[in-house]
């Protein structure tokens, strides 16, 4: 389904839209599990998918009690902290998508549920930064995804109504996020794929950057 019309600004989502980071995530989670000697279905880590931290804890301690769902977090995240240290690979396109956008002077921001500094690293380690003159961060607003204040919040820094602005999205969370502040959303899934009722929200769904960028170039071209 080709984009109805030409965006004056896009928002990027970070994990698992342009570094491939939930595999990673993924990896640790399943780790600490095995160390732990805990028996535990990938299903609960694939549900914080593109959710806050707080929202993440919950279900931790939802499952497993707030003492193990502690542990288990606390260990996961030193082991997930070693692999951003060493780089996250980029999802392939994102560099494509980024420089078409450069080229035909549309602004850009990132809008991640990953706290600031956090966010900030990431995005430097992967030369990604230099790219976004807006980067809105877990804890910058009130309410988190899939709540539209994140997006909200960009298209106010970046100076550009909601309704012409596009969101690149891997995540259900996210996608509602951007539907809910009246822009346009675009979800490449990565490891989650959107459900029946993800779906019926009519958004965009396309297989990677790659098709974001050939629907982008021809929406701008058009």
């Amino acid at each position: 389904m080709p984009l109805a019309f030409a965006p004056r600004a896009v928002c990027f989502d970070m994990d698992g839209l342009m570094l491939d980071s939930e595999r990673a995530l993924l990896d640790c989670w399943r780790e600490t599990a095995r160390v732990h000697g805990a028996e535990i279905d990938d299903a609960l880590w694939l549900a914080m998918v593109g959710l806050n931290e707080d929202a993440c804890r919950g279900l931790l301690h939802d499952a497993l009690g707030a003492a193990t769902g502690d542990a288990l977090r606390t260990d996961a995240e030193a082991r997930y902290a070693q692999r951003v240290a060493a780089g996250l690979p980029l999802k392939p396109g994102v560099f494509a998508v980024l420089d078409l956008l450069a080229a035909r002077g549309i602004p850009r921001a990132v809008v991640t549920s990953t706290r600031r500094d956090r966010a900030l690293f990431k995005l430097g380690t992967a030369a990604l930064l230099p790219h976004f003159s807006v980067v809105v961060a877990g804890g910058d607003v009130a309410r988190p995804k899939p709540a539209p204040d994140p997006y909200l919040r960009a298209a106010e820094h970046l100076g550009i109504p909601a309704r012409h602005c596009l969101v690149l999205e891997d995540s259900a969370p996210g996608v509602r996020a951007a539907l809910a502040a009246g822009m346009t959303a675009m979800q490449i899934p990565d490891l989650v794929l959107p459900d029946a009722d993800t779906r019926a929200l009519g958004h965009h769904v396309v297989d990677s950057l790659h098709d974001a960028h050939a629907l982008l170039m021809a929406a701008l071209d058009a």
